[in-house]
C-alpha cells in the first residue's frame, strides 16, 4: 500500500484514506483506532510517520478532541504509536508492516467508498445509475457469440467502432471507425491518454473544480496541474488560453457539457475559442463527454450548423466540431456503470498508438459487452429518453427536498448531468462529510475536486437514486447539519491536500 504523506499540509490525505471509519458499531474512538491500526499494519502509515496533532485531526473528522486522544492512546498501548511531548505522535519503529511491493493506489473518497463493505450508508458520492434498463438484460438474453474469433480486439470490435463513429457523423463531426478506440469505460480511456501523453513534471490544464478521477490519474503520472477556475458558464476560457500560452501544457482536460461537478455548460462560442486556441498552440485538448448526453431538454440537440439533428441522442454541439479534439465517451451514465464500455475519438495515428498501449494491459475490452453495446446503440433513443426523464425527475426531487429541509444550503439548478454543486453557508465540506457519514450518507467534499485549493464549502451530491432514497438521504443530511459545529473558517487548502 502506498504510504500516506502526512506533512502538516496534507491532513486531508489521511482523512480520505480513513474512508467510512465511523460507520460501524461501537464507540467512535475504537472505530477510529481500528481504521488507523489497519493503515499501520498495511504499511500506509509507515514506521516513524508523524500523525496529525489531536486538535487538527479532531477538527478534520468533526469529532471531539477526546475521541482522537483515546484512539491514539489505544494504539500507543498496543505498541503501534509513540507519543512524546514536543515531538508529537508517530508510528512506532517496531510496528513494521509486512513486506509487499509498493503500488500506486487511489486515496480518493469517490473510489474508496466503492471499496468499503456494504452497509447502511447511502452513497451520494459516486454517481452512476443504480438500476440497469430492461433493454440491457434483453440484449444479453439475445446475445450470440461469434464463431472463429479469438475474442481479442485491442482497438475494439469493428462493428462497435463503426457504431460509435456513426453517432459523431450524425452530429456533424466526420468520423471513421479508425478514429475510435473502444475502452473498458471512460476511466480507462483517460488512463491510457494520461500514460501516453504525460511524463513526470509535465503540465496539464484542468478545470477547478473538476472530475476527481482525472486528478487521480494526473497525480499518478506525476504531472503538474494547471488549474483554471470554473464559473457559471463553465471554464474561464480567456484564462485557459493564457495558461496554454504561458505554460504550453502537455495536455488540457475539460468537461464542457454538464461539467463535473458543477453542472455548467460552456457556450458554443467559448468552446470554439478554446478548441481553436489549443489547436493553434499545439496543446492536445481532451473533451470528457461522459455526461454530454444527459440533457434534460432533448429538443436542444443541434448540429454545428444549428440544424436540429432529429433522432440523434446528444446534448448540443460536440467540441470536435470546432477542430481537433480528443473526445472521451461512455455508456456508463446513460445505460449502467456495470456496462464497462467507453471510447476515445481522436486522430487515427493517436488511436493506433492507444490501441497498442491498451494491448499491454488487457488485449481488448470484454467482447460480450461490446456486442451488447452494438445492440443498444442500434436503437438508443428510447434508452436515452428513459434515462434523461429519470435524472430530470431526480434533479427536481433532490432540489425540492434540500429546499424543504436545508434551506440555508444553496445550489443552482442544472440543465443536465447528474450532480448538484451545493454550497454550505458555513464550515467546510471535508469535516461535514465526516459527520454525514456517521448519519449514514457519503458525500463528496468539494475540496477533493479542486486543484486550486478552493471549493472548501462545497459538496457534490448526485440525484440518481430513487426518490425515496433521496428523501431519506436529505433527512439524514439535515440531522447531521443540525449537529454540525464547525471550527474557524477553513483556509485555502494546499494542492497536495486536494489531488490525493
Amino acid at each position: 500500500m502506498e504510504p500516506i504523506s502526512l506533512s502538516p499540509h496534507t491532513i486531508d490525505a489521511l482523512v480520505a484514506r480513513l474512508g467510512r471509519w465511523s460507520a460501524g458499531r461501537g464507540p467512535l474512538y475504537l472505530l477510529l483506532a481500528a481504521r488507523l491500526r489497519r493503515l499501520i499494519d498495511e504499511g500506509a502509515l509507515p514506521p516513524g510517520a508523524a500523525l496529525p496533532p489531536d486538535r487538527r485531526l479532531a477538527a478534520a473528522l468533526a469529532v471531539g478532541r477526546t475521541t482522537v486522544v483515546a484512539a491514539y492512546d489505544t494504539l500507543r498501548q498496543e505498541g503501534r504509536l509513540v507519543r512524546r511531548q514536543g515531538s508529537g505522535t508517530r508510528v512506532a519503529r517496531a510496528a513494521l508492516a509486512p513486506e509487499r511491493p509498493r503500488v500506486t493506489e487511489t486515496s480518493n473518497p469517490l473510489f474508496l467508498h466503492l471499496l468499503e463493505s456494504p452497509d447502511d450508508v447511502i452513497l451520494l458520492s459516486c454517481a452512476a445509475p443504480s438500476q440497469p434498463p430492461p433493454e440491457l438484460a434483453e440484449a444479453y438474453n439475445s446475445l450470440v457469440l461469434p464463431d472463429a474469433d479469438l475474442g481479442y480486439h485491442p482497438a475494439g470490435l469493428g462493428a462497435l467502432r463503426a457504431a460509435v463513429a456513426a453517432r459523431y457523423e450524425a452530429r456533424g463531426v466526420p468520423t471513421g471507425p479508425e478514429r475510435i478506440l473502444v475502452t473498458t469505460g471512460a476511466q480507462q480511456g483517460l488512463s491510457l491518454l494520461t500514460r501516453l501523453l504525460l511524463a513526470p513534471g509535465d503540465g496539464v490544464l484542468v478545470e477547478a473544480p473538476t472530475y476527481p478521477g482525472a486528478l487521480d490519474l494526473f497525480r499518478e503520472a506525476a504531472a503538474v496541474p494547471l488549474p483554471v477556475a470554473v464559473g457559471p458558464d463553465g471554464v474561464d476560457v480567456a484564462e485557459a488560453v493564457r495558461v496554454m500560452e504561458r505554460h504550453r501544457p502537455a495536455l488540457a482536460y475539460v468537461v464542457p457539457r454538464f461539467q463535473n461537478p458543477t453542472g455548467t455548460v460552456l457556450p458554443p462560442l467559448a468552446a470554439r475559442r478554446l478548441v481553436e486556441a489549443a489547436n493553434a498552440l499545439g496543446v492536445p485538448l481532451v473533451d470528457d463527454e461522459v455526461l454530454a448526453d444527459l440533457a434534460f431538454d432533448a429538443d436542444a440537440t443541434t448540429t454545428p450548423a444549428g440544424i436540429p439533428s432529429a433522432g440523434v441522442p446528444s446534448a448540443g454541439v460536440p467540441s470536435a466540431a470546432y477542430g481537433e479534439v480528443i473526445s472521451v465517451g461512455s455508456l456508463s451514465k446513460v445505460v449502467w456503470g456495470g456496462l464497462r464500455i467507453g471510447w476515445v475519438r481522436g486522430p487515427a495515428p493517436l488511436i493506433a498508438r492507444l490501441a497498442r498501449l491498451k494491448a499491454l494491459h488487457d488485449l481488448g475490452s470484454d467482447l460480450p459487452s461490446q456486442l451488447v453495446a452494438i445492440r443498444l446503440l442500434d436503437d438508443f433513443a428510447p434508452v436515452l429518453a428513459a434515462r434523461t426523464a429519470a435524472v430530470r425527475a431526480g434533479h427536481d426531487h433532490l432540489r425540492a427536498e434540500l429546499a424543504r429541509r436545508l434551506p440555508s444550503w444553496s445550489c443552482a439548478p442544472t440543465t443536465g448531468g447528474q450532480t448538484l454543486w451545493v454550497r454550505l453557508p458555513h464550515g467546510d465540506g471535508v469535516s461535514f462529510a465526516q459527520l454525514a457519514l456517521r448519519h449514514g450518507v457519503a458525500v463528496l467534499p468539494g475540496a477533493t475536486a479542486d486543484a486550486l485549493g478552493g471549493s472548501l464549502r462545497h459538496l457534490r451530491l448526485h440525484f440518481l437514486a430513487p426518490p425515496e432514497v433521496l428523501t431519506e438521504a436529505v433527512r439524514r443530511l439535515a440531522a447531521a447539519w443540525a449537529e454540525y459545529a464547525p471550527g474557524p473558517d477553513p483556509e485555502r487548502a494546499s494542492l497536495h491536500a486536494i489531488v490525493v
